[in-house]
């Protein structure tokens, strides 16, 4: 372990080193700009060409992708990626969502099958009343059924503190009503005290659907969490929903982000999900939100990465997720207390969402607007509320909430006396606005070629976007056919992500993935927790917020136990390498390691006794150069 950290060490204080990876001075940036320009010009041979579209397009190249590219053309490939409809999914893909239910529920479906345990132990002990939801009734009766209960048992935790009685846990849980010896015979209870983490996976595998809620019932929670390192997909869920319901959808979520990323064979479709998530951000562990997003990204996200801006707009802007993430749903016509003086707290007009509706999600920080916009935009989506939002309920216009009043939004009159359409025009205008237009065009410019992409390429975009009312694939379609998208100037000019860093390094593996799960911890832990970005920003494609020494070393430390199998759920076969490092940096990059990073690589390798092909491949996929895309 010591030799392991002292390998990631000594490797990245190398790699700091390197030209691209540390930080630039002030007095060089002018020059370096200048060098920039000059390479915006200069345009790529055809291989590069194709390694440039898959780094960029996709979440990295995986083993025999460039061969299949160049069989079917790059032109027709990009095409086929514009138009992600026309490719079959990956039947593995799609076998291994499949038992991500809460993916395909409704909000209120959603908060039906995920009671929290306090609820279930509250019904039990007659201290709350059974739900009136019929579907959430069933759900709360059978696995009331599983449980020991005494009804009236701690009623009244006041009185048995005032009779000088403990109070009882409210969040302790039940007796269940069968141990763990009554549902196992002895050789399954053997096998669950003593048995390897396999013989226990494929035990509980093979067990019915009622024995195996029984058994995760009956077993501790301590017992139970210890199967969440070796467990499937399925029984990782069910101690999730004994264990803390609420978090099964945000289990859900990142397994399938990450699945996608790395099995999907409709890449494109999945980095702009990625891009249009961050742009239209919303926080998972915000109230009722953890309910919410898995309809967001699919309802109002994924439909639209393509399509018509206007659409998606409109879309995240009715959005129960957005409605409730930025408060509008508690937005109202600021008099309707004014006369109500037995309400001790008054409601109001909330700017949250009209303030980010224009600075995140459209016109851009340096778009136009004024304070005097924001607050005419707020007064035209008051209204705009959610039924019983608490319990994942949908979009609804409230007209009494709603301001009738004139207002003025960047020019534009919107006359008094109207309803739902005073916020739908507000959209109309800022969807078609030329600093909408620049700001969306940049932004993509940023994601996809690189940090400071050319104003002749953005003008370009942006030029496309008026055009098509909005189009973006036809604004995709100007950047990727533009002579600056395939120029040495946006060749590995960007730095990936933790998302994907983590996605690409086991496409590029080419490694089993059978669970997800820790592999989503990895992106948490090297600082991108997905859909937990609490500011409404979304996470950065700025290269300047991903490279740091700290940033580095976890990289490098992430990439040597990926390659040495030591990240659950993922195998790797590390006898297709060898301890070359010229030839593995190769066979992982699809490209010839630069001399500094075969150096640095070099230098960490004498330390090391013997040459494993596990720890090269490892040290390739935590190099600087396998960090850029």
């Amino acid at each position: 372990m010591k030799k392991r950290a002292f390998t990631a060490i000594s490797i990245t204080a190398c790699l700091l080193a390197l030209p691209g990876l540390s930080s630039t001075p002030k007095s060089k940036e002018a020059e370096d700009a200048k060098r920039q320009a000059k390479l915006f010009q200069k345009k790529l041979n055809k291989d590069d060409q194709i390694l440039h579209a898959l780094d960029r397009l996709t979440f990295g190249p995986r083993p025999g992708e460039v061969a299949n590219v160049k069989k079917l053309g790059l032109k027709k490939w990009i095409d086929l990626q514009l138009h992600p409809e026309q490719i079959k999914e990956s039947p593995e893909l799609e076998a291994k969502l499949q038992p991500l239910e809460s993916l395909r529920m409704t909000p209120m479906e959603t908060v039906q099958h995920y009671p929290p345990p306090q609820m279930i132990r509250a019904i039990a002990m007659g201290r709350q009343p059974m739900p009136e939801d019929p579907v959430l009734r069933a759900t709360v009766e059978r696995l009331m059924t599983r449980y020991k209960a005494k009804k009236g048992a701690a009623a009244d935790p006041k009185a048995d503190a005032k009779n000088g009685a403990a109070a009882a846990d409210p969040n302790a849980e039940l007796e269940p009503a069968k141990t763990l010896d009554e549902v196992l015979d002895s050789t399954e209870l053997q096998t669950m005290r003593s048995g390897t983490p396999e013989k226990k996976r494929e035990l509980l595998a093979s067990m019915p659907a009622d024995k195996l809620e029984e058994v995760m019932i009956a077993m501790p929670r301590g017992q139970r969490q210890q199967l969440m390192t070796f467990a499937t997909t399925d029984i990782r869920r069910k101690v999730l929903l004994m264990n803390a319901p609420q978090q099964v959808v945000a289990y859900d979520l990142l397994e399938s982000k990450l699945l996608r990323a790395i099995e999907s064979k409709r890449q494109l479709a999945e980095e702009l999900d990625d891009f249009w998530f961050n742009h239209f951000n919303v926080y998972y562990d915000k109230g009722s939100d953890r309910f919410l997003i898995p309809a967001y990204e699919r309802d109002a996200i994924r439909p639209n990465v393509l399509g018509k801006f206007r659409d998606m707009l409109e879309a995240t802007a009715k959005s129960p997720a957005m409605l409730f993430y930025l408060d509008n749903f508690q937005s109202v016509r600021a008099d309707i207390d004014a006369k109500n003086k037995n309400r001790k707290v008054k409601r109001g007009l909330n700017e949250n969402y009209g303030r980010e509706l224009m600075e995140l999600h459209t016109l851009g920080v340096n778009g136009g607007y004024t304070q005097k916009d924001v607050t005419e935009v707020a007064r035209c989506f008051t209204g705009w509320t959610l039924l019983e939002p608490r319990r994942g309920g949908g979009f609804f216009y409230n007209d009494n909430l709603h301001d009738k009043g004139e207002k003025v939004v960047l020019g534009h009159v919107i006359p008094a006396g109207g309803g739902q359409d005073d916020a739908e025009k507000v959209l109309d205008i800022l969807a078609t606005h030329p600093s909408t237009a620049h700001f969306i065009s940049k932004k993509l410019a940023q994601r996809f070629v690189a940090d400071n992409p050319p104003d002749s390429l953005v003008d370009k975009m942006a030029q496309t976007f008026l055009n098509s009312n909005g189009d973006i694939r036809e604004v995709m379609k100007a950047m990727l056919t533009s002579k600056e998208f395939w120029s040495e100037g946006a060749y590995r000019a960007k730095v990936k992500t933790p998302f994907e860093m983590v996605a690409s390094s086991v496409r590029a593996l080419d490694a089993a993935v059978s669970d997800a799960f820790a592999l989503a911890n990895q992106v948490g832990n090297l600082g991108e927790p997905l859909y937990r970005k609490q500011e409404p920003t979304g996470y950065s494609n700025m290269n300047s917020d991903w490279i740091n020494s700290a940033a580095l070393l976890s990289r490098m430390n992430f990439a040597l136990n990926l390659a040495q199998n030591r990240v659950p759920g993922v195998k790797v076969d590390v006898s297709r390498f060898g301890s070359d490092p010229i030839e593995v940096a190769k066979t992982l990059m699809f490209r010839s390691a630069s001399p500094q990073t075969r150096a640095a690589i070099q230098k960490a390798l004498e330390d090391q006794k013997q040459k494993t092909p596990a720890t090269v491949a490892g040290l390739v996929i935590g190099s600087p150069d396998f960090q850029r895309r």
